[in-house]
C-alpha cells in the first residue's frame, strides 16, 4: 500500500491540484459502502443558482477503466472515482446523476453542456484546458504491461505493439512521444494500436496480439492483479500526473467543485475514503 499527504495547490486559474492517496494497486474489491456525507453549507453557496435549484450533478463517465470506473452486474457505473464523486456530489447537497459514454465524447458533452462533469481519470493537461477547466483531486503515473514472461522495456520499445485506449493521455501524448523519439534514433516505430475500450486493450496483450500495453499506474497495477498471471508489469510507473474533474468554462462551477473535495479532505472523509480502497502494490513496486 503506497499513500502520500494531502496537499492542496492552485495549478491554473480554475483548477485545484490535491496530492491524495494514489491507488496502484489491484485486486479485491476496489469499492467499500459509502460512508455518511453531510452537505457543506460553505459548498454548497457557492453553487450557481440554477445549479442548485435543478438538485442534480450531471456527470458523464467513461466505465471501461477499472478499478477507477466501470460497471456492475445491473450496468451501473462503479468503482472509486465514481463513489469519490459522489461523495462530492454529496458535499453540495446535489443527486448523482451518471451518464455513461464513450471517453472521447465526455468532454464535448461538458463543453455543451449536456452533463456538467466529467469524471473518468482525466489527465488534466494543457491540451485539454483549452476546452474545459480542471478541479485536480488525485496523482496517477503511467504503468505498462506485458503477457507473463514477455520483458519489455517502455524506454526501448522501438517496433513492438502496444495497446492503448483511444484518445487517452497514452494514445494521444505517451506513447507516441517514444515512437518519435524512436524515430529519431533511426529505429521503428512503436505500432500504436488504440482499442475503443481499455477492456479490450488489456484483452489483446492477454491474447498475445499486441506486446504490452499502456494504461494509468492504477488500472494496469489491477489488470494485472485480475488477469490470473497472465500479464506482469514491465518496468516501473512513471509520468505522474494529476487526475481532475472536467467542467465547462462557463458554468462557473469551479469553486464549488473545489470547495467540495477541500470539505473532503478537511473531514478526513477522503483520506479514509481512498485509504479503504487501497490494496495490494505488489504489482508496481515503485509506483508514486
Amino acid at each position: 500500500m503506497r499513500f502520500k499527504l494531502i496537499l492542496p495547490a492552485l495549478v491554473a486559474a480554475t483548477a485545484l491540484a490535491l496530492t491524495g492517496c494514489v491507488n496502484n494497486g489491484g485486486g479485491g474489491n476496489p469499492t467499500t459502502a459509502a460512508p455518511t456525507i453531510g452537505p457543506d453549507a460553505a459548498a454548497i453557496a457557492l453553487l450557481p443558482a440554477d445549479v442548485k435549484a435543478a438538485g442534480e450533478l450531471t456527470m458523464g463517465v467513461d466505465a471501461t477503466y477499472p478499478p477507477n470506473e466501470y460497471k456492475d452486474a445491473d450496468g451501473n457505473p462503479i468503482g472509486w472515482d465514481i463513489e469519490l464523486a459522489n461523495a462530492v456530489a454529496a458535499k453540495l447537497g446535489l443527486k448523482p446523476v451518471w451518464s455513461v459514454a464513450a471517453f472521447a465524447n465526455i468532454i464535448p458533452s461538458v463543453t455543451g453542456n449536456k452533463v456538467l462533469m466529467g469524471v473518468s481519470s482525466f489527465t488534466d493537461n494543457t491540451e485539454r484546458q483549452k476546452q474545459v477547466n480542471f478541479v485536480d483531486y488525485y496523482q496517477a503515473g503511467i504503468l505498462w504491461a506485458s503477457a507473463a514472461g514477455k520483458n519489455v522495456n517502455p524506454d526501448d520499445a522501438c517496433g513492438l505493439k502496444v495497446a492503448v485506449q483511444a484518445t487517452t493521455y497514452e494514445h494521444t501524448d505517451e506513447v507516441p512521444a517514444k515512437s518519435a523519439a524512436c524515430v529519431k534514433a533511426g529505429k521503428a516505430p512503436i505500432d500504436i494500436k488504440p482499442f475503443d475500450t481499455q477492456d479490450a486493450a488489456t484483452t489483446a496483450v492477454a491474447l498475445g496480439q499486441v506486446d504490452a500495453m499502456s494504461a494509468d499506474s492504477p488500472v494496469t497495477a489491477y489488470a494485472i492483479a485480475q488477469s490470473k498471471g497472465k500479464l506482469q508489469a514491465a518496468g516501473s510507473s512513471f509520468e505522474v500526473a494529476p487526475y481532475g474533474y472536467a467542467l465547462s468554462k462557463t458554468l462557473g462551477l469551479e469553486k464549488a467543485i473545489q470547495a467540495a473535495v477541500q470539505s473532503l479532505m478537511d473531514d478526513g472523509t477522503y483520506i479514509v475514503w481512498v485509504q479503504a480502497d487501497e490494496v495490494s502494490d505488489t504489482a508496481s513496486p515503485a509506483s508514486p
